[in-house]
């Protein structure tokens, strides 16, 4: 296992030359991320306001689920909670280790978080259904973080 030093946008990341196994796409890695989880981000979050959205209902079952999860709306700039929770703006503003950081935003609207993804280095990242942006996914796999594209994670978390 080897790594190679990269720099994005000033910052210097370690990068992993095995980074294709955190790319993950079969049950025994979702499981595997599923069972180390305690702690989400969710970045792209609505409010109570749109409950019938996803990025609002997927977060409130996590919640309900037990897990503890920390609100990064990307608008609503007067909330300050959300399920009950105190609003961060940026990943890195959050003081808690994350153990996942779970996207709603647009596939084109992921790229301009990835340096906050990167300095807030989450064990895993989890795009949402229909979200995907594979040049993002194997940056922040080469940083050696699991990358999870295109899937539910409610409808994960109740299939496993």
């Amino acid at each position: 296992m080897g790594a190679i030093h990269g720099r994005l946008a000033g910052s210097v990341y370690l990068f992993s030359m095995d980074w294709e196994k955190n790319i993950i796409t079969d049950t025994a890695g979702i499981r595997e991320i599923l069972s180390n989880l305690r702690t989400i981000a969710v970045l792209g979050i609505k409010t109570e306001a749109q409950a019938s959205a996803p990025a609002f209902y997927v977060p409130s079952y996590l919640h309900s689920a037990g897990f503890q999860v920390i609100p990064v709306p990307v608008y609503y700039p007067d909330v300050t909670q959300i399920l009950g929770q105190k609003v961060y703006r940026k990943l890195t503003d959050i003081p808690a280790e994350l153990d996942l950081v779970n996207v709603f935003r647009r596939s084109q609207d992921v790229r301009p978080h990835l340096e906050d993804i990167l300095a807030k280095k989450p064990k895993a990242v989890w795009l949402q259904s229909g979200i995907r942006d594979d040049a993002v996914a194997e940056t922040l796999a080469k940083a050696d973080i699991k990358v999870v594209q295109d899937r539910c994670l409610m409808v994960e978390h109740r299939y496993l």
